[in-house]
């Protein structure tokens, strides 16, 4: 690949070396004058992204396609062909990271529409209930009947109990730890706010239940302080799980060197080095953060699709075959790789991806905790 005009001067540049040909030896520095045309920026963008373009769509094709040939290429010693391990898991991190607010950026415009209608609604009934307390003040001045007293006096004490916070009642709480109440609010452990969270714990003090509510406690701060500021169950979901796909490459990078541990420790430690596992989890994390990827977009795609029986139908089994795919993928690529026999490969795959999957979930609850804190 050749770029720009080059030099008459044979020193390199950049280290100061005799360049015999085009690039120095020393460096690899193209020796090409500083100082190019304009449209040279164009015709270098389109060389460098069609070479770099080569590389990537291979190194795409083998991860998603044929589990584990990137990483018997790689420790092969085969590297020139395909993008490094480490450069492909930084770059599909950052594209899960950049991509999903781009693809969802309409819904969360309709979303803080929906906020502001929101509020404006709730702004309208404390008003109307303001007007009508007002009224009836009023007509207990004017020293109505006695009936007329009575009636407005019901209709005070129901629209004082509808603005009072409602006292927990211990039999009639719902014990799920985030639920939805029947006016689309969201609660956590039935309750559907701070005062009522307390009140709930104060009366329910077993040694048993106490990490539980230190754990949630922040938990319904976040919730409750949220829905306080106008926004709906839906929009607190949709941006804990946004939040969630940003936090997920970082999760996964946490825990890369733990997952190569485990492989470490299963395998025969002299012919297996760590080096070779942490390239055997850059390439299946990579494919993990790919699958997401690729998932986020059929859901994208599924809610612009009309609302067809047969189509929903075909997108349904499209993402249970993905989803079965990334289950399996690790017992081919495992096979593959470390060329163990059937019985033994399927022996190990077992055992590590149980492990594993446990703490992934592990870190999972733990991520789901930060991101739902992290929000705002």
């Amino acid at each position: 690949m050749s770029h720009g005009k080059t030099r008459e001067d044979k020193t390199c540049l950049n280290c100061g070396h005799t360049v015999e040909e085009r690039y120095c030896p020393h460096c690899g520095q193209e020796n090409i004058e500083p100082k190019q045309p304009f449209h040279y920026l164009f015709t270098h963008f389109i060389e460098d992204f069609t070479h770099y373009d080569g590389e990537f769509w291979k190194t795409i094709k083998y991860l998603l396609l044929k589990p584990g040939k990137l990483t018997k290429e790689y420790l092969a010693g085969k590297r020139q062909l395909y993008v490094a391990p480490v450069k492909l898991y930084i770059f599909i991190s950052f594209i899960t990271f950049f991509l999903p607010p781009l693809i969802s950026s309409s819904e969360e415009e309709s979303s803080e529409l929906e906020k502001k209608t929101h509020i404006a609604k709730e702004v309208e009934k404390e008003k109307a209930k303001d007007e009508k307390i007002t009224q009836i003040t009023d007509n207990l001045k004017q020293n109505l009947s006695k009936e007329q007293l009575n009636k407005d006096s019901l209709e005070s004490k129901q629209i004082v109990k509808d603005i009072k916070v409602t006292e927990v009642n211990g039999n009639d709480i719902d014990t799920d730890a985030l639920g939805e109440t029947e006016d689309g609010k969201l609660s956590v452990l039935g309750a559907k706010n701070m005062k009522q969270f307390d009140s709930l714990y104060s009366r329910d003090k077993k040694k048993n239940n106490e990490i539980t509510y230190a754990f949630l406690k922040p938990f319904a701060k976040k919730v409750f302080h949220m829905q306080e500021q106008g926004l709906s169950s839906r929009f607190i979901m949709d941006k804990f799980k946004e939040t969630m796909v940003h936090t997920l490459p970082k999760a996964l990078f946490i825990y890369l060197p733990i997952f190569a541990l485990f492989l470490w420790i299963f395998h025969n430690k002299k012919k297996w080095w760590y080096f070779d596992h942490g390239i055997f989890t850059l390439h299946y994390f990579s494919f993990l953060l790919l699958g997401t990827l690729i998932l986020i977009f059929l859901d994208r795609i599924t809610d612009l699709l009309p609302d067809y029986g047969a189509l929903n139908l075909l997108i349904i089994l499209i993402n249970m075959a993905a989803i079965i795919y990334m289950s399996i993928y690790f017992f081919i690529a495992h096979h593959r790789v470390y060329e163990s026999s059937r019985t033994m490969s399927i022996f190990k795959g077992v055992f590590l991806f149980m492990i594993n999957f446990i703490g992934i979930i592990f870190m999972g609850l733990l991520l789901m905790y930060a991101s739902f804190m992290m929000m705002h």
